[in-house]
C-alpha cells in the first residue's frame, strides 16, 4: 500500500551536483508542495530542505516520482524507501554512479550491488532464467533477492567480477514505478554505511544525506525496535537447475524455502 505520508529531501550539496536548472526546480517544487516554499530542516541537516507531500495522493506521487527520476537522470544518487529497509538507488546503466555509491557507503569493490526492476517480466532481459516463471511470480514482488545468471544487456561495470546477479522486484509503490519509468534496471544498495545496521528511517542515515541528490521519505518501514525489521531481503542463489542457495537468510526465509521446496521440488545446496 501507499504510505501515509511522503516528503522528498534535496540534500544541499547533491542539489548543487544536479546544477542550476535542476536546483531551480527543486526550489519550484518546494514552493509547489508547500504553497510557500521549502520547510528546512534544523542543523545536524542544515542546507536540506524538506518538501512535504501530503498524502498517497496522486499528484503527490507524481511530484516525488519526478524528482527522483531527474536527479537519478543526471547521475545522482536517490534514497528510497522499499518494501524491507531504506536503498540507495542509481541507474544501474551509469558507470560513474555505480562508483559514487561504492564510495558514499565505503563498501569493498568485490562486494556485489543488486538491480531492482518493475517487474517480473523484465527478468528475462537482464537475466538467464533456469527456472519456471511461476517461481519468479511466487517470490516476486516480494522482500526477496534471486541469484540468477546476468545477460548481456546489463552494464558490464556492474559487478564485472561475477557472471551472477542479484534482482529484485520489491513490494513498495514508489520504487517499482521509479524502475517503470526508466524502463531500465535500478541498482539498489541499502542505505547505510558498509558493516553498519539497516535503516528503517530516514533519520538513521542522516550522515549520508550531504552526498545524496534526493532523499524521499516515506515514513518509518517496519517496528525501529525490532532487529528482525532489520534484516533486509532474503538472498537466494537459482542460477544452478533444480537447486537453490540461500546466501542470506534475511526477513522472509521461512516462507521462502517452503515455495522452493514444497512447491517447485529444488534441492538446498550449501
Amino acid at each position: 500500500g501507499h504510505p501515509a505520508s511522503l516528503s522528498i529531501f534535496g540534500a544541499g550539496s547533491g542539489v548543487r551536483m544536479l546544477g542550476r536548472v535542476k536546483c531551480r526546480a527543486v526550489r519550484g517544487l518546494a514552493g509547489a508542495v508547500s504553497g510557500e516554499g521549502a520547510a528546512w530542516s534544523g542543523s545536524a541537516a542544515a542546507a536540506i530542505p524538506l518538501l512535504p507531500l501530503a498524502g498517497p495522493s496522486a499528484q503527490g506521487r507524481e511530484r516525488a516520482l519526478s524528482s527522483a527520476v531527474a536527479a537519478l537522470r543526471e547521475g545522482g544518487l536517490v534514497a528510497v524507501p522499499t518494501d524491507t529497509v531504506y536503498g540507495i538507488a542509481c541507474l544501474a546503466q551509469d558507470s560513474q554512479a555505480l562508483r559514487a555509491v561504492y564510495q558514499l557507503k565505503g563498501r569493498s569493490g568485490a562486494k556485489p550491488l543488486a538491480i531492482c526492476l518493475a517487474d517480473v517480466g523484465q527478468v528475462h532481459r537482464y537475466c538467464k532464467v533456469a527456472v519456471p516463471d511461476q517461481l519468479l511470480h511466487d517470490l516476486l514482488p516480494g522482500p526477496v533477492t534471486l541469484v540468477l545468471e546476468r545477460s548481456q544487456a546489463l552494464n558490464p561495470d556492474l559487478n564485472p567480477f561475477t557472471p551472477l546477479v542479484g534482482v529484485r522486484v520489491p513490494s513498495h509503490w514508489f520504487v517499482k514505478e521509479l524502475a517503470r519509468v526508466f524502463s531500465a534496471p535500478l541498482a539498489l544498495t541499502s542505505a547505510n554505511v558498509s558493516a553498519q545496521a539497516s535503516s528503517l528511517a530516514v533519520t538513521e542515515f542522516q550522515e549520508l544525506w550531504p552526498h545524496l541528490a534526493l532523499v524521499v521519505d516515506g515514513g518509518p518501514i517496519g517496528d525501529l525496535q525490532k532487529p528482525e525489521c532489520r534484516l533486509g531481503s532474503t538472498v537466494v542463489d537459482l542460477s544452478v537447475p533444480g537447486k537453490f542457495r540461500v546466501i542470506r537468510p534475511g526477513c522472509a526465509l521461512t516462507q521462502t524455502v517452503e515455495i522452493l521446496v514444497k512447491k517447485h521440488g529444488l534441492t538446498a545446496v550449501s
